[in-house]
C-alpha cells in the first residue's frame, strides 16, 4: 500500500469510537492507549500499561465475563506479534461479543520506530483466520473502518479481527491516567460491581 494511502491513526480510533453505546475499549500499550484518551475518557475505557502482549487477552476475558456487552480492544501490530497466541484461544472460545483492532504502522514505535514484522512477512488477518477467527479483515479506508465499528455493536457475530495499516506520524501524546487501580474500579463501577 502507498505510504500516501494510510489511514490516520487517531481518526481510526476516534471513528470506531464515536457512537460506542455500551462498548468496553481496552487500549494496548503506548500508542493505542494515547489515542483512546486521545477520542475521550470514558469509564469503559480500559488502558493498558505495562503489559505489552496482553490487550486480546484482557479483552477476552472480559467477553467472555460479559457476553451482553460489545468489547473492543485496539492495539498495535508489535504488541498483537508479542502476543500472537491470543488468536488460538480466541478462536478457540469464540466470544461473539469480542472485536479487536490492530493499528498497524509496520514497525515498534514504543521501542524506537523499528521496522516490524508486519512490513514484510506477518500476515496477522492470516493468522487470525487459521485460528478460527473468521470474520478478520484488513482495512485500508475509512469507510471500512465505519462498517466495522457498526459491526462491533453485533454481540452475535463475532469475533473479529481487523488489521489497519496506518501512517507512522508521531503525534502529541493524550495520556490517560496511569493510576490501575482507579482505571478498574471505574470501569467496575460503571458496569455495577463494586470496587476492589
Amino acid at each position: 500500500m502507498s505510504k500516501a494511502n494510510l489511514l490516520d491513526r487517531r481518526q481510526v480510533v476516534a471513528t470506531l469510537l464515536a457512537n460506542r453505546k455500551d462498548v468496553v475499549a481496552i487500549g494496548g500499550l503506548g500508542a493505542s492507549t494515547n489515542d483512546i484518551t486521545a477520542a475521550g475518557d470514558h469509564p469503559r475505557n480500559f488502558y493498558l500499561w505495562g503489559g505489552m502482549g496482553g490487550a486480546a487477552m484482557i479483552g477476552l476475558g472480559l467477553a467472555l465475563a460479559q457476553p451482553k456487552l460489545p468489547v473492543l480492544v485496539v492495539t498495535g501490530d508489535g504488541e498483537m506479534l508479542m502476543g500472537m497466541g491470543a488468536f488460538a484461544t480466541i478462536g478457540l472460545q469464540k466470544p461473539a461479543n469480542l472485536s479487536i483492532v490492530v493499528l498497524d504502522n509496520e514497525c515498534y514505535g514504543e521501542t524506537g520506530g523499528q521496522t516490524s514484522h508486519t512490513s514484510v512477512t506477518a500476515d496477522l488477518v492470516g493468522v487470525a483466520k487459521a485460528c478460527g477467527i473468521a470474520d478478520s479483515r484488513a482495512i485500508s479506508t475509512m469507510a471500512e473502518v465505519e462498517a466495522f465499528a457498526k459491526s462491533v455493536q453485533d454481540l452475535s457475530a463475532g469475533p473479529r479481527f481487523a488489521n489497519v495499516k496506518i501512517d507512522n506520524a508521531e503525534l502529541k501524546r493524550i495520556l490517560p491516567t496511569r493510576d490501575g487501580a482507579y482505571v478498574v474500579n471505574r470501569l467496575r463501577g460503571d458496569l455495577g460491581f463494586q470496587p476492589i
